[in-house]
């Protein structure tokens, strides 16, 4: 508002009458102005009052007003009383209507607020003309929907010349390629209001918020984030605008950088570009930046040189005449063996060996062994750099021709002993592996141990075995074989040491003995069979109360001093095995609280239970679901009569059961922190090696008190493995167990049923043929080494059950899991040996545990993630995520399993695999993974990306045979576990796949 613009009266209101006055006056421009006036200045006691309009507040929170005005000294007026004066006084008023009267408000400072009392800079007298004051005040916060203004006059002579009511705002602006809107200041002169901006259009924000501060003089200071132009358009206009790239230049990245030309061999005809797209025959690989040129695939190597000695090949070449345009050329060497009768070839086996290696070879010059004599090899040289793997053709190569010449055979295997008398030796041996041609006959070297090689003896066989006379009784001999050919001998056996027998009778070999022994040994062995036999028979017949004193005396003859496990299943009335084992508990003294969980057979409960005499304690409890069968109770209370028999600080105690009540139920003891595998799972990466070993050990140990019980799991698994408060581990679940049979050395129960059985932790004879043993057992617990290592990660991650099967009968084994000590790996390769009677008892698994536990610098050692160790060579070390595969961020997190994390990449911008690699523990912590063992994991997968994107990591992507292969795919190598490659992506032949998986895996989570 500004009186000056007033065309007409004002009409003000004013009190009383003979106070202000409104006069039309000129202002010094000489245009026509309303203006008030007040000057009863005789007059004692003034108290004029003048009340502008109602003025509308919008959404202003801080109201200016700019006063123009004369007012008269004092002292230039005579015969005035001592009242006069020289100021006045400045209100205002709030209100959410126009509502004012001529009485209401009150004309007095409260309900008017004051805003400061005004004094003139100058005043006038008679004899100067009037000098105009202007002063300009300011109040809030207003809150209302308008206000008045009020002035005061309490005895002056002034003139009121203009009133000119204003607010202050920031205007609209473009500031860091972002619009802020206009902004009205804040309630108080100091206030800072914020302005939240948007990016111009083609600008993407490079922080958040992004936001400007209003200030109150209406200026914009503090700039809070900013906005860069979008890939494909470069700054205009001073900064305010992005425009996009003519055709022919581009831009890759956002930021504040201008349009370049297109790299060497690329072109773009449209613009706003980002990229530059490669020219017919040109290629960039996924490492290369957008600003690269594009480049094309190596010439063939050149001038390969072959040198043969026997079955020993040495070839060097020299480097392409065309590089492509990269300097990251690699050579591939790919070995065939061929058959000229059939004109075929097809890839050399697994024995030749190519060194330093076959794939990625970065220099000009392999050694090649174990081929085999005069047979026709053709050696491919590829060529192939970054973009080889893009090219839709294969690489060029040049191929050279070979012969092996004329080899001697290699060494002859173990020799072995298979009788000895007092004068002589009777032995056999297997050929050599490799005879490179007709073995013409062997020859045997033996001496006396004490006597050296000196007067060695010599002799010849023509058929792999032979027998030695003429040695002296009770002597050590020294023995060694080599075979013949018609290129000679091959070399020597490694030497074996064999001893002759004391003098003795003749006539009575050790051969003759041995019938004797056999029987004697298996005489007594069925003398044992039928007691526990009968033993059996008597449980089964026996009811009354004497039977439990017969079965205690018959366990501790047949093992003394040890409790042998009695298979409920073996009553004829289920319920005397559970009143045997089991304790019955009143229904009063158990108490529900919570139901945890859901179980075969009925609901999983929290509860309390209070026995006389002793205090309450928090336990399990299983119920029986009601409308059971007869055959349901029977097998939900079996169970708890085979927890019964067990006592062991790692075996889940059975605290009794309820049958004489509704509903029927099993109380065991409450472990806090539930399933050993979800456990890991909710707590990746917080334990120490020590404390993952220390839960092994106690589970080994649990293992080793049902072993020595010849009890058989047949489910060992992390997610029936129970975890209390103190991290101590339990085995439960004992659903699948069943008696094992009686055979000291041997005990296995066969499965007549035919059911579902957990296949990635069982054995490969329980698979195929349905033999559980405690080596079955020590299997599954190797499999459960790695899920505790691995933090509860599923055992042969997404492969199908028929995949698994054909890959460990093939030899695959699991590697290691991250950061997995080596010893512990060596230990899961021994459980998982093929042949069971090698695989380690129980007792020596808890024996080498406490071995590492006493000795944690051995726990220090990490086996590599490319390397594999152990006498069972996994086919496959480790399958590195190729993250050229990934079409998102978000592919590869749930590749590595890690999609937990997807909105926090995202959110924090790191969008593209260039930033990824990028990336540092830091940046984890600030984008929320704050896990250390997440953090692990995320980071070496990372390592992992820029070793590819670098070209020092040969890709490795893993492809599993389904179902059964032919004699056709197994005899030309077509079928394989694992396909490695450097450079051209082979593709695998289809293989016959199955239909379902036969076997499934009961109750597995995760």
């Amino acid at each position: 508002m500004d009186t000056k613009q007033a065309a007409t009266e004002l009409a003000w209101t004013s009190h009383p009458d003979s106070g202000w006055e409104e006069v039309s006056g000129y202002d010094d421009a000489m245009n026509p102005i309303r203006t008030y006036q007040v000057c009863n200045v005789r007059e004692a006691n003034q108290n004029n009052w003048l009340r502008s309009d109602f003025i509308p507040r919008k959404d202003v929170l801080r109201v200016y007003v700019e006063m123009k005005f004369t007012v008269r000294d004092c002292n230039s007026i005579p015969n005035i009383p001592g009242s006069c004066k020289e100021t006045f006084n400045f209100f205002y008023y709030e209100s959410d209507s126009d509502s004012a009267t001529d009485t209401s408000p009150f004309w007095m400072e409260n309900p008017y607020v004051k805003v400061d009392t005004i004094a003139p800079d100058t005043s006038f007298s008679m004899l100067v003309s009037g000098r105009v004051n202007v002063k300009v005040r300011s109040f809030g916060p207003l809150s209302k929907a308008g206000f008045y203004l009020a002035f005061q006059d309490l005895g002056a002579c002034m003139s009121m010349i203009s009133v000119r009511v204003f607010y202050k705002k920031c205007s609209t602006t473009i500031a860091n390629f972002a619009v802020f809107p206009e902004t009205a200041t804040g309630a108080e002169a100091t206030s800072l209001v914020i302005a939240p901006g948007t990016c111009v259009p083609n600008a993407l924000e490079v922080s958040v918020p992004l936001k400007l501060y209003c200030n109150g003089d209406g200026e914009w200071m503090v700039p809070v984030g900013a906005c860069t132009c979008a890939s494909g358009f470069e700054p205009a206009l001073k900064d305010t605008q992005c425009q996009a790239c003519s055709p022919g230049t581009f831009k890759s990245k956002q930021g504040e950088g201008f349009c370049t030309p297109c790299p060497p061999n690329s072109r773009t005809s449209s613009g706003a570009a980002s990229i530059c797209i490669c020219r017919n025959g040109y290629y960039r690989s996924d490492s290369d930046s957008p600003e690269s040129a594009c480049t094309t695939v190596p010439s063939a190597p050149r001038n390969v040189i072959s040198t043969v000695n026997e079955t020993y090949l040495v070839m060097e070449w020299s480097e392409p005449r065309d590089s492509g345009g990269r300097q990251d050329i690699v050579y591939n060497v790919i070995c065939k063996k061929c058959l000229p009768e059939r004109g075929v070839c097809s890839r050399c086996d697994e024995n030749v060996s190519v060194s330093p290696r076959h794939l990625g070879l970065t220099e000009r010059r392999v050694a090649v062994r174990n081929l085999q004599a005069h047979t026709l090899y053709s050696f491919e040289i590829q060529a192939v750099n970054g973009v080889s793997i893009k090219s839709p053709y294969l690489p060029q190569y040049s191929a050279v021709n070979i012969t092996t010449n004329q080899a001697a055979p290699s060494a002859v295997p173990t020799v072995h002993l298979m009788g000895a008398t007092a004068s002589t030796m009777s032995l056999s041996w297997l050929p050599p592996e490799k005879p490179n041609g007709i073995i013409l006959d062997y020859e045997i070297k033996y001496h006396e141990k004490d006597q050296g090689e000196a007067i060695a003896h010599t002799m010849t066989a023509q058929r792999s075995s032979a027998r030695i006379e003429g040695l002296k009784a009770g002597k050590a001999y020294v023995v060694q074989v080599r075979a013949r050919t018609v290129a000679g001998y091959g070399r020597y056996s490694s030497p074996a040491d064999f001893n002759t027998n004391m003098q003795s009778d003749p006539e009575k070999s050790l051969q003759e003995q041995l019938p004797l022994i056999v029987g004697s040994a298996t005489a007594g062995l069925v003398f044992i069979i039928a007691v526990v036999v009968i033993g059996i028979v008597c449980l089964r017949k026996q009811r009354n109360g004497s039977e439990s004193e017969y079965t205690e005396k018959l366990q501790q003859y047949i093992t003394p001093g040890m409790k042998v496990y009695i298979d409920p299943f073996t009553y004829e009335d289920p319920n005397e095995a559970i009143r045997e084992f089991a304790k019955e508990i009143d229904i009063s003294c158990v108490k529900i609280e919570e139901v945890i969980g859901a179980g075969e057979f009925g609901e999983v409960c929290r509860g309390r239970l209070k026995l006389p005499g002793r205090r309450e304690i928090i336990v399990a409890i299983k119920t029986l679901k009601v409308g059971y069968t007869d055959r349901q109770r029977r097998d939900f209370l079996s169970e708890a009569s085979i927890m019964g028999q067990f006592d062991h600080p790692n075996i889940i105690r059975l605290e009794g059961v309820v049958t004489k009540s509704r509903p029927v139920m099993i109380v065991t003891e409450f472990m806090e922190n539930g399933a050993l595998d979800s456990f890991l799972r909710l707590n990746d990466g917080q334990f120490t090696v020590i404390q993952l070993v220390g839960m092994l050990r106690g589970i080994a140990a649990g293992m080793k008190y049902l072993s020595d019980m010849n009890y058989v799991h047949r489910d060992l698994a992390a997610r029936n493995i129970l975890v209390n408060s103190n991290l101590v581990c339990k085995v439960s679940d004992f659903g699948l167990s069943r008696f094992l049979e009686d055979d000291a050395t041997d005990p296995t129960y066969t499965s007549s049923l035919g059911g579902k059985i957990p296949i990635r932790w069982t054995a490969p004879e329980a698979i195929a043929y349905r033999k559980f043993t405690s080596a079955s057992d020590v299997w599954s617990y190797g499999i459960v080494m790695w899920e505790v290592m691995s933090y509860g990660e599923r055992p042969y991650w997404d492969m199908s059950n028929q995949d698994v099967i054909n890959a460990v009968e093939q030899d695959y084994r699991l590697p290691p899991p991250m950061d997995c000590p080596t010893a512990l790996h060596q230990l899961m390769l021994d459980c998982w040996v093929k042949e069971r009677n090698l695989r380690p008892k129980f007792s020596q698994i808890v024996a080498t545990l406490d071995k590492l536990i006493r000795n944690a610098a051995s726990l220090k050692v990490v086996t590599s993630s490319t390397q594999s160790s152990g006498a069972s060579q996994p086919l496959l070390d480790r399958c590195i995520p190729d993250y050229t595969t990934f079409t998102t961020v978000g592919d590869w997190l749930d590749a590595i399993k890690m999609s937990r994390y997807h909105d926090n990449f995202l959110n924090a911008g790191f969008a593209s695999f260039d930033l990824v690699a990028q990336m540092t523990a830091e940046d984890l912590l600030r984008i929320g993974v704050t896990l250390a063992g997440h953090q692990k994991k995320i980071l070496g997968s990372i390592q992992d990306m820029r070793l590819q994107m670098n070209q020092t990591l040969p890709v490795q992507v893993c492809y599993y045979v389904r179902g059964h292969t032919t004699e056709k795919d197994e005899e030309d190598g077509e079928v394989q576990m694992v396909k490695r490659f450097t450079g051209q992506r082979e593709q695998p032949k289809e293989v016959q796949k199955s239909s379902t998986d036969v076997l499934g895996d009961p109750g597995e989570s995760g």
